[in-house]
């Protein structure tokens, strides 16, 4: 097997019954899918090696029992440790860890665990305590899993909380909404009814407007036409005007047509046609007739001065 990878050499030379030991072997990282594949090795010695994590795929080795990670340069374990939950005896000794996964707590097969000579968290390695024999390394598994316990069950609560307060949360946001949406019904129901009202009262006061200008028409038609009735006196037809004026050209045409056959009859030579002979003698008859007249009206005019 070659230093760094442990690839290249069968990880079967390295088995002894169920424990494989791979430490000194100046690792730097684990080869979890050769280790996969020996899952009667449920005895782990990684110690020695100059491992600075550990793969997420590590905690698929469900059927490790023991495990030595002591004297590497661990500085955080993966956050699913606590997949190991057949893991008995497990031993950290000097790496570089300041805490421990939450997961830690469900190792509950745990019984043995070696903290020291890690820059551990205050409160972590107070809890651990020391580990110098082998009560002191049991009484160690028992207390750090007990704390991480109550660390998961206080994370777990933090957790329901804080899911409650999300919950309490989402729930007044969706009364809110729906009390948004409740106010904005019942403003835009106010305003429908605003604006029917408002068209209401625009279509009342055009009526009226249109009821009293059909009084005030109706009253001025029956002022108007009364005065026309009693004080205007029937006025002629409109044909009668233009009845008299037709009947006055009339006569002015005879007698035009008179003083023509007149002068023609007396000035001409037709004047011994029997029709001029006829109108001479009509002419003479009614210059005599005014003569007549003429006579007759100076007498009575003499009688009335006498």
């Amino acid at each position: 097997m070659s230093r760094g990878s442990g690839k290249g050499l069968s990880l079967k030379d390295k088995l002894d019954g169920n424990e494989l030991d791979l430490s000194l072997c100046d690792l730097n990282e684990v080869p979890v899918r050769e280790l996969a594949a020996l899952p009667k090795a449920t005895i782990l010695d990684l110690s020695c090696n100059n491992l600075i994590s550990l793969p997420s795929d590590f905690c698929s080795l469900m059927h490790l029992v023991k495990l030595d990670l002591s004297k590497n340069r661990l500085q955080q374990l993966p956050l699913d440790f606590g997949r190991l939950v057949n893991l008995q005896h497990l031993d950290l000794l000097n790496n570089r860890l300041v805490t421990l996964p939450v997961s830690f707590a469900q190792l509950k097969n745990l019984k043995w665990l070696d903290l020291k000579d890690n820059p551990l968290d205050p409160v972590l390695a107070k809890v651990a305590g020391d580990c110098l024999d082998e009560k002191q390394c049991k009484q160690a598994a028992v207390k750090v899993l007990q704390h991480m316990k109550a660390i998961q069950s206080e994370q777990d609560r933090q957790r329901q909380r804080k899911l409650q307060a999300e919950r309490e949360m989402e729930k007044k946001r969706e009364a809110e909404q729906r009390a948004k949406e409740a106010q904005e019904r019942e403003l835009r129901k106010r305003e429908k009814a605003e604006e029917k009202e408002r068209r209401r009262r625009e279509y009342d006061a055009q009526k009226a407007a249109k009821q009293e200008m059909e009084k005030k028409t109706k009253k001025e038609t029956v002022h108007t036409r009364k005065p026309a009735s009693s004080s205007r006196p029937p006025q002629p037809p409109q044909h009668k005007p233009s009845w008299s004026r037709s009947v006055l050209r009339v006569l002015l045409f005879v007698l035009f047509c008179v003083l023509c056959t007149l002068a023609a009859c007396k000035l001409t030579e037709l004047q011994h046609q029997p029709l001029c002979v006829s109108v001479n003698i009509l002419y003479e008859d009614v210059v005599a007739a005014l003569q007549n007249h003429k006579a007759l009206q100076n007498m009575l005019q003499h009688n009335s001065q006498q």
